[in-house]
């Protein structure tokens, strides 16, 4: 099997209802999807791929001092190769930082701040062209999911991107590049190195690579989008693999509620399923995530609704 890899670029033509079913079954069955010819200039995603493994280039060595590595290699020293030494289940082999509207950012390589900012307005168009077309998929009003995100244009969505390597790693039976999750927000896109592997996602109870494809932006849905379609598009698990060769680059953009919106099941006037899911502030919900992240999403639904 093989995650769904869409020529967006069609829904301009006579092609657009097929590729409207073919989003609209990247939601639905498997919550993950690929998009080519998106907008998004080769030239300028090419710009991100070196400034991005520059800026690792020089925070490398705070990665072999940091808290991850040094756990690994206290293991190591401990058990060897011994077949009863522990899993680290709570750390991630990964490099990161968060790129915000509000935050500071690296100041090298000096090409690092512009670039990634023409990149960010560039996903956050695609990022709400995208959800004008869940919209339509899911027969709603076109605008109903970013108005859900927005409180109805009082608050400011969150968009955040996270830059991410996950350098070789010596001991892959031991640590993980990131833990299994499902995203808490919105619409996230990714921008995933197109040499290095290791992204899986969990489909029909087993792990499928979400194979590269060059300058391709893979889409999945958050637990607020399984709850704004009450259910019909679903927010899966998935992981990072270490590697013991490669430097898997790896840049994610969330396109995110309000910590102060409301997010209930969207409606349309065809609509008569029974809702399944409760009314609730995101920013209640993400209080109980970053405590939950690692767990079954279901409870963090029932969390909220007892709020």
């Amino acid at each position: 099997m093989a995650i769904p890899v869409i020529d967006f670029s069609k829904l301009e033509g006579k092609e657009r209802g097929e590729t409207l079913a073919r989003i609209a079954n990247g939601c639905e069955d498997w919550g993950f999807f690929q998009l080519v010819n998106h907008g998004i200039p080769v030239e300028l995603l090419e710009r991100v791929k070196k400034v991005c493994s520059e800026c690792y280039r020089l925070r490398a060595e705070d990665f072999k001092a940091s808290k991850t590595v040094q756990l690994l290699n206290k293991l190591v020293e401990e058990k060897g190769d011994a077949a009863d030494a522990k899993r680290l289940d709570n750390v991630d082999w990964e490099d990161v930082f968060l790129l915000q509207d509000d935050n500071e950012w690296p100041a090298n390589p000096p090409e690092f701040r512009e670039t990634m900012r023409e990149y960010r307005e560039e996903l956050r168009k695609l990022a709400e062209e995208v959800m004008e077309v869940m919209d339509e998929n899911l027969s709603f009003e076109k605008g109903s999911i970013k108005n859900a995100f927005s409180g109805n244009g009082e608050h400011q969505p969150f968009f955040g991107t996270k830059v991410s390597h996950y350098p070789p790693c010596p001991r892959l039976d031991l640590v993980n590049g990131l833990r299994a999750h499902t995203d808490a927000g919105g619409v996230i896109l990714l921008f995933q190195d197109d040499q290095v592997g290791g992204l899986q996602i969990l489909k029909d109870g087993q792990w499928i690579d979400v194979q590269p494809v060059a300058n391709a932006i893979v889409i999945n849905t958050g637990d607020q989008i399984e709850v704004l379609s009450n259910g019909r598009y679903k927010s899966v698990w998935h992981r990072v693999l270490t590697t013991s060769d490669g430097n898997r680059r790896s840049i994610a953009s969330f396109y995110n509620p309000s910590l102060k919106a409301t997010i209930a099941p969207g409606t349309n006037k065809d609509d008569s399923a029974t809702t399944l899911y409760p009314k609730y502030a995101f920013g209640d919900y993400m209080d109980v995530y970053v405590k939950q992240k690692f767990l079954a999403k279901e409870p963090r639904f029932a969390a909220v609704r007892a709020v």
